[in-house]
């Protein structure tokens, strides 16, 4: 079965591509993982996505440069970061950067609901940090 939406995500960590792809899984989201920021601009410009999905540090690149190559590469496409980086410098400078919206990790029972907000219901949203609060977790796509 071919799924509905597909999500580029780059991460260099290999047990969180694996948990957003087994996550997305139960939903019509494909996830196609790239592990480094030159993988991801790659897949990004050979294949058609509905969402990236960054982390905003590579082991020697930038997810935030990578952040706005692809905002110049793809202006209204949606962005956003799942990052283990939680101050509030990280989260404005990933705004800054392109990002739509900013998750910090281990949240990743919010990750449905950011999809749904960006890519189901297409409605332009500010960009915006992104706490657990602001999610309605009775909505999210199973």
């Amino acid at each position: 079965m071919k799924k509905q939406f597909k999500v580029l995500y780059a991460e260099d960590n290999e047990d969180a591509c694996f948990m957003l792809e087994t996550l997305f899984g139960f939903s019509d989201i494909e996830v196609k993982s790239a592990y480094t920021v030159a993988e991801a601009w790659q897949l990004a410009h050979t294949e058609d996505f509905n969402l990236y999905v960054l982390d905003t540090q590579f082991s020697v690149e930038s997810g935030l440069k990578l952040c706005r190559q692809l905002r110049e590469f793809a202006p209204g496409m949606p962005i956003f970061f799942y990052s283990g980086n939680a101050r509030e410098i990280d989260k404005t400078e990933g705004l800054a950067a392109g990002g739509d919206l900013f998750i910090t990790k281990p949240h990743s029972d919010v990750l449905l609901s950011a999809v749904q907000q960006l890519i189901i219901e297409p409605a332009k949203h500010q960009p915006q940090v992104v706490r657990f609060s602001d999610f309605n977790l009775s909505s999210t796509i199973y």
